[in-house]
């Protein structure tokens, strides 16, 4: 086995990006998304750290019961929130999608995470393969379904078994792989009660990797490995049994070419400050890029957190220094 190797130590290099920001930061999760749940996870995981370092920090649960009882709109409560920053540990649509990004930049207030273009472009699954074949970066083959589709003629080019799933949905919600055109009635109604919008794409069997990014570069590639059918939602956030490795069999100039390949995707959304690209490696060695997420998960289980460890990071200097990415980058637009 090759274990991917850190020469230099974040922690050390990045002195400047882990000075405790001062003004009063808004952490801000929930919502009304199917991941609501998650986000609730995340952002109090990064509350926690970021009161542990030192910051003023607070929490801004956008569709909290008592919020939704005193009639205040998700708006509202932004609007009334006095805050100087804010890190956002939204996921999904109305905080991933641009839709909560696009608020805080009429607010003036500075935020964590990639702009409103980025965040649509990759929370729009379609998009985001579009502008990565555009850009020579390989994905799979897919193709959009909806109530008319030929889904035997769609088999007979994607091929089975396949993937079938919503376009702006994360966490694997909605996610299927159909064996069978029977498979693929299925998993589209289902997937189609969580989005308009339906695509089927050729699955790529071979190795499961997430690279997550970081301020230009990339940080350990993580190999996943689980006994469920993919890496699900289940998997992702509850399961004590999903695998996740530094060891690999890539070798030094494999697991370079796999980190160039994902910055390079990342900037080709024009995505910011950090994120995550999902990767299959199929049995012929070639990665098979399936999608970025720009503002990925950050509970106990989650893999950015878990990559910046391995760079010398702790969750606390991460919290840190993503905000402090924000911060920066705010100051540089003259905001």
């Amino acid at each position: 086995m090759n274990v991917n190797h850190i020469t230099i130590n974040l922690a050390d290099e990045w002195q400047d990006l882990l000075t405790v920001p001062t003004g009063r930061i808004g952490v801000i999760f929930g919502g009304d998304s199917a991941e609501r749940e998650i986000s609730l996870l995340s952002g109090q995981q990064v509350l926690q750290y970021l009161l542990a370092a030192g910051v003023d920090a607070f929490a801004i649960d956008l569709s909290a019961p008592e919020a939704l009882a005193s009639g205040l709109t998700q708006l509202q409560q932004l609007q009334q929130a006095s805050m100087d920053a804010a890190f956002i540990a939204m996921h999904g649509p109305g905080g991933e999608d641009g839709t909560l990004q696009g608020v805080l930049e009429c607010l003036g207030v500075p935020y964590t995470g990639s702009g409103v273009m980025a965040s649509a472009l990759g929370m729009h699954k379609l998009m985001t393969k579009i502008v990565w074949e555009r850009s020579n970066i390989a994905t799979p083959p897919w193709c959009l379904l909806d109530d008319t589709s030929d889904l035997g003629e769609v088999a007979s080019e994607l091929g089975l078994p396949l993937v079938v799933k919503p376009v702006h949905e994360g966490s694997s919600l909605g996610v299927h792989i159909a064996a069978s055109v029977e498979d693929m009635q299925t998993a589209y109604a289902d997937a189609k009660a969580f989005d308009r919008q339906v695509m089927a794409e050729k699955l790529i069997v071979g190795e499961e990797y997430t690279v997550g990014i970081l301020n230009g570069r990339a940080l350990p590639a993580i190999r996943l490995q689980t006994n469920n059918e993919f890496y699900d939602l289940e998997a992702k956030y509850y399961s004590d049994d999903t695998l996740y490795s530094f060891e690999n069999t890539l070798s030094a100039a494999q697991q370079m070419a796999l980190e160039i390949e994902c910055v390079r995707a990342f900037d080709a959304i024009e995505c910011a400050d950090w994120g995550r690209i999902d990767v299959m490696r199929d049995g012929q060695g070639k990665n098979w890029l399936l999608e970025v997420n720009t503002s990925p998960g950050m509970t106990s289980h989650s893999l950015v957190p878990m990559a910046a460890k391995q760079a010398g990071l702790s969750y606390e200097q991460l919290v840190v220094v993503i905000l402090n990415l924000a911060i920066q980058r705010h100051k540089k637009r003259g905001l």
